[in-house]
């Protein structure tokens, strides 16, 4: 079956106005319960738009604006925020395809850390790489035509390291056994490699590599990735993703131990130039 597909993906913008509503009600001394009651809102609706689940229009915003005592110029910034919450990305055009707001996140961030202990990350893989990934987790029997289709929207997450603008730092970890994991055969293999080497020289992406000979390390619990975003109001952001999907880390507390581990993996790993030069020597080994 294909992923469900969800009923909105909050961008990072949307995430931020979500806090800042919930900030306001608080500071006004006023609970859900009683927001609602005035209102004649179900207590769901505000709770999903304090977290981020539901779209908030300038319509809501403004009520409860008008509710908090929020005035000139704090109220003009939330209004305008929420104009510019909803704008659709180049995501949406793959909807039938992604399930988790991750998308959306990952466009927004400045810098993308990822520990990757088993693959290469989705923003450095190649076609045939990917392909052999998606045919080997295909536990639902997806049609060849489904596959394709995750595999062009992979490929489309792809482009926001090229952009012009604003385009994010990427720093990847990976363990030597995901280098020397042979994926869709020795060929494709080889040509991920070398794609991996290439992709080294571009001035936004870092790859390091952490050698077979360390031992224990913070990052034995699992793959995890953290965002970072230009503006200091928006948290960093860490997930881990399963068999089950994509977890959210947001308590700040397991966000800070994701940050702490990714220093700790990255004292630990081969400088980049070494790195470069291992992944380079395997791939025509």
């Amino acid at each position: 079956m294909p992923p469900k597909q969800p009923a909105y993906i909050p961008s990072v913008r949307a995430r931020r106005l979500a806090r800042w509503l919930s900030d306001y009600r608080l500071q006004a001394g006023l609970s859900q319960d009683s927001v609602t009651a005035r209102l004649g809102w179900s207590q769901a609706k505000l709770s999903h738009i304090e977290r981020g689940r539901n779209k908030a229009t300038p319509t809501d915003v403004t009520l409860l604006l008008d509710m908090y005592g929020v005035v000139t110029p704090e109220r003009e910034a939330v209004i305008d925020l929420a104009e510019k919450a909803d704008q659709r990305g180049w995501w949406t055009g793959y909807a039938d395809v992604f399930s988790s707001p991750y998308v959306a996140l990952e466009d927004e961030a400045a810098f993308i850390g990822d520990w990757a202990p088993q693959i290469v990350p989705g923003l450095l893989q190649t076609p045939d790489y990917t392909r052999a990934i998606m045919r080997a987790g295909n536990l639902e029997q997806t049609s060849a035509k489904e596959i394709e289709r995750r595999l062009q929207a992979r490929m489309a997450r792809q482009a926001i390291l090229t952009r012009s603008e604003d385009a994010p730092r990427l720093h990847v970890i990976l363990d030597e056994s995901a280098i020397r994991k042979t994926i869709g055969g020795p060929k494709i293999m080889r040509e991920q490699l070398r794609r991996l080497v290439s992709d080294a020289d571009r001035p936004n992406v870092t790859i390091q590599v952490l050698p077979a000979s360390v031992g224990e390390h913070p990052g034995l619990d699992g793959a995890f990735i953290i965002l970072k975003f230009a503006a200091e109001e928006d948290p960093d952001v860490a997930s881990t993703e399963g068999l089950h999907g994509v977890v959210y880390l947001e308590d700040q507390r397991l966000v800070t131990r994701c940050n702490v581990a990714f220093e700790r993996l990255r004292e630990l790993a081969l400088d980049p130039q070494e790195s470069v030069a291992l992944i380079g020597a395997t791939a025509e080994q």
